[in-house]
């Protein structure tokens, strides 16, 4: 039987989630889960393998359950399948951050750029006056991504600072949309424009997965397979399943 997938993340003040983790752990390997959660004081984020049931009882415990207390009320999900188990072992890891860029002044919880639904994402992208920015480091940019966008060429995301700095100009660039794998990477890297002055600032809501599993594929400006961080390396259109080899988590 196919195994579900569950991606997750949420931005959300966890000063506690130090005391969280094993008894989050304990609640994965009950349910018989295998997959990465990080825990950290600005969120969650991770992606879990298991059974159907077993998958939807475990979003039933991060948003209903008495762990989080409801914090968790605004949880971003993308569901997929595997025809084989993608993950090894189960680990909840404790990080300063769900993911690093490494700017202790950017928070999305006070502000974000604005989110675009993947059925609108087309039209914004197509306009002239819209640079399409890809945050993902350079290999995942390279099995795949949307025409016309630009490719900062980093290797991992802290670098995103970086490409600002040299390549864009809140003067020049006044209109920027861009997308991620399953929109976490875009909520700091639009917070952070946002805090540097650039005036209007997009991010496709739910990431490729997202655009990938809701667009037909004869309406799709994507090109190529699209990188997930497990065994199943790539997903295409329908979030099919692409890839053979091993892969290592974000």
């Amino acid at each position: 039987m196919p195994h579900k997938v569950a991606a997750f993340y949420q931005f959300a003040r966890v000063p506690d989630f130090r005391e969280l983790r094993e008894p989050l752990h304990a609640i994965c390997v009950r349910l018989g889960l295998k997959g990465s959660v990080l825990l950290a004081p600005e969120g969650i984020n991770g992606t879990v393998a298991g059974t159907p049931e077993a998958i939807d009882a475990f979003v039933g415990e991060l948003q209903h359950g008495p762990l989080f207390g409801g914090r968790l009320d605004n949880l971003e999900l993308k569901f997929s399948s595997s025809s084989t188990m993608p993950f090894g072992h189960m680990k909840v890891r404790l990080k300063k951050e769900i993911v690093t860029l490494g700017d202790a002044e950017v928070d999305p919880t006070k502000q974000v750029g604005t989110y675009v639904d993947p059925a609108d994402w087309n039209a914004l992208i197509a306009a002239p006056d819209t640079l399409v920015i890809d945050t993902r480091n350079a290999f995942e940019v390279a099995m795949g991504t949307f025409e016309g966008a630009v490719d900062p060429g980093i290797r991992s995301f802290g670098q995103f600072k970086e490409f600002t700095a040299r390549h864009l100009d809140p003067a020049k660039h006044r209109k920027i949309a861009m997308f991620c794998t399953g929109g976490i990477r875009c909520e700091k890297a639009s917070a952070y424009l946002l805090s540097r002055g650039f005036a209007e600032v997009y991010h496709l809501k739910g990431g490729i997965l997202r655009y990938l599993e809701g667009v037909p594929e004869d309406q799709s400006r994507w090109r190529g397979d699209c990188f997930v961080f497990d065994e199943r390396v790539a997903l295409g259109h329908g979030l099919r399943e692409r890839g053979t080899d091993g892969a290592s988590d974000e």
